[in-house]
C-alpha cells in the first residue's frame, strides 16, 4: 500500500548526476547510440570531480522551492555508480576523482531539511560483463532481429544464463546495500524494458525489496510490481489510473547538457504542477547538476521562482485530491480530502469574472487564497428541480498572481457535483 505522504507531496525534484555531468553526450545513451565509443565515455569518470558538492545547500534549495521530496541516480545505464558499491569498482570513490560516497551526504543533508528521500537505480547496465548475455523472452514490444546486434544489450553470440544469474546476484546485491545502508524512502527504478518481468523476477524483488527496506515505495518500472506509475515528458490529459506522478526536464536533457538552453519558465513548471494536483498526481522536475555539484544558474532560478508560489499558495497543492471533472471549469482545479473546500488556479488573466458550473452545495466564502474576499452570485439553474446555476466568482484585479491566482470556494459540506445533460422545465 501505498504511504500517505507520497500522496500528500505533490512536488519532488529529480537529479540526473553522474560521469555525463560534464556536459558533452547524453546520459548513459551516448555511447550506446554510437554518438561517442564507450571508451570515450567511461573515460568522463576521470573528470568527476564533485568538487563543490553541497547536498545541504541543494536540500535548503529544494525546501525552498517547495518540494517534499528528491529522487537522485544513484547508477544510470552507463554502470557509473554514486556510492561506494562493494560489488564493483566502477563507483564515485574508487573511479574518479571524486573519491568518496556521494548518496549518503545527500540522504542526510534531505533527512535534515524534513525531505523524503528517493533513490533512481537503473535495473539495466551497459557496462557489466555478465548484462549481455541472454535475449528477452518472449520478445519485447519492438524487437527486432538488428536490436540484438547492440553489444551492451544482448549477447553476440550464444545465450549465457550462468552470466545473466552472476548479474541478477551483482543487480541484488547493489540494490540491498542502497536499501540498508540509505533507508530510501522511495526506489525509482529504470532500465527495464530490455528483459521480461519473469527474467528481472520482480515479483521476487518487490518482496526482497519490502524486507531489505521496510515501507520503501517503488515506482512502475517493475512490471506488475510498482505502487505507482510514472509518465515522463508529455503532461498526461487524461487522469491516470491510480496513484502517479509526473517526471520532467527543466530543459530538454535530464543530465547537465552545456548545449541545452531551452529552458521552461517558473511559470510553466508552475501550471504543470498545478495540472499534476488537479488531476491527483506529483510533479518530479529534473534538474541536471554539474560535474562539480553546482547546480545550473538556470534551473536555481526556476526553483526559486516556483518556492515564491507555493509558499503563497501551498494549500492549494499539498495534501490535496483531485478536483473538477472537466467541463465544470475552464482550468484545473483540486479539493481538500475532505472535498469541502475547493481551489480553482487561474493561469491567465480574467476579463471580471470566473465561472464554475454544476455545484449543488451552498457556498459559504469565496476568496483569493491568501488574499481578500472575492464578492460570488449564482446566475441561472432551477433549485425546485435540483438543476443548479453557475457560480461566478469576481476576481479582484489588484489580487492577480502574476504565475497563477488561486481562488479558495468553501462549500457547505462535502462537494455534491450536478454532470446531468439538463432537461425541460415544465412547471415553475
Amino acid at each position: 500500500m501505498l504511504d500517505a505522504w507520497f500522496n500528500d507531496a505533490k512536488f519532488g525534484i529529480f537529479l540526473h548526476w553522474g560521469i555525463y555531468s560534464l556536459g558533452n553526450t547524453r546520459e548513459s545513451w551516448g555511447f550506446f547510440r554510437g554518438e561517442i565509443s564507450h571508451a570515450e565515455y567511461m573515460a568522463q569518470a576521470n573528470e568527476f570531480t564533485a568538487s563543490k558538492y553541497d547536498p545541504d545547500s541543494w536540500a535548503s534549495l529544494f525546501t525552498e522551492a517547495g518540494a517534499k521530496y528528491a529522487v537522485l541516480t544513484t547508477k544510470h545505464h552507463d554502470g557509473f555508480a554514486l556510492w561506494d558499491t562493494q560489488l564493483s569498482c566502477l563507483n564515485a570513490k574508487d573511479a574518479s576523482p571524486a573519491k568518496r560516497d556521494l548518496v549518503g551526504p545527500y540522504c542526510q543533508a534531505l533527512r535534515n531539511h524534513g525531505l523524503k528521500v528517493g533513490l533512481y537505480y537503473s535495473h539495466l547496465d551497459w557496462s557489466h560483463p555478465d548484462y549481455a548475455s541472454v535475449l528477452p523472452h518472449p520478445p519485447m514490444p519492438g524487437d527486432t532481429p538488428e536490436k540484438y546486434h547492440n553489444a551492451f544489450a544482448y549477447p553476440q553470440g550464444a545465450e549465457n544464463p550462468a552470466a545473466w544469474e552472476r548479474f541478477l546476484a551483482f543487480h541484488r546485491g547493489q540494490l540491498k546495500e542502497l536499501c540498508t545502508r540509505y533507508s530510501p524512502d522511495l526506489l525509482w527504478f529504470d532500465g527495464d524494458w530490455e528483459r521480461s518481468p519473469q527474467q528481472w523476477r520482480f515479483e521476487e524483488l518487490r518482496n526482497q525489496l519490502k524486507h531489505w527496506s521496510d515501507g520503501v515505495i517503488v515506482n512502475s518500472r517493475m512490471g506488475d510490481y510498482g505502487d505507482y506509475g510514472t509518465p515522463e515528458q508529455a503532461i498526461p490529459i487524461a487522469r491516470p489510473d491510480g496513484p502517479w506522478e509526473f517526471c520532467v526536464t527543466i530543459n530538454d536533457s535530464w543530465g547537465y547538457r552545456k548545449d541545452d538552453h531551452n529552458h521552461k519558465t517558473a511559470r510553466q513548471c508552475i501550471r504543470m504542477l498545478a495540472e499534476c494536483a488537479g488531476m491527483g498526481g506529483n510533479l518530479l522536475l529534473d534538474v541536471g547538476p554539474k560535474a562539480d555539484g553546482t547546480l545550473q544558474a538556470e534551473h536555481v532560478e526556476v526553483l526559486k521562482g516556483i518556492g515564491r508560489w507555493t509558499k503563497k499558495y501551498g494549500e492549494a497543492i499539498y495534501g490535496t485530491v483531485a478536483g473538477l471533472p472537466p467541463g465544470h471549469f475552464y482550468g484545473t482545479s483540486t479539493l481538500n480530502k475532505e472535498t469541502t473546500v475547493l481551489y480553482l488556479f487561474c493561469f491567465d488573466r480574467p476579463y471580471d469574472q470566473v465561472a464554475v458550473k454544476g455545484i449543488h452545495n451552498k457556498v459559504r466564502r469565496t476568496s483569493i487564497l491568501g488574499g481578500t474576499e472575492a464578492p460570488h452570485r449564482i446566475v441561472g439553474g432551477a433549485g425546485w428541480l435540483n438543476l443548479p446555476g453557475v457560480l461566478w466568482i469576481d476576481v479582484p484585479e489588484e489580487q492577480l498572481d502574476r504565475d497563477a491566482t488561486v481562488i479558495k470556494i468553501e462549500l457547505e459540506g462535502p462537494l455534491n457535483l450536478y454532470t446531468g445533460s439538463g432537461h425541460a422545465i415544465t412547471q415553475n
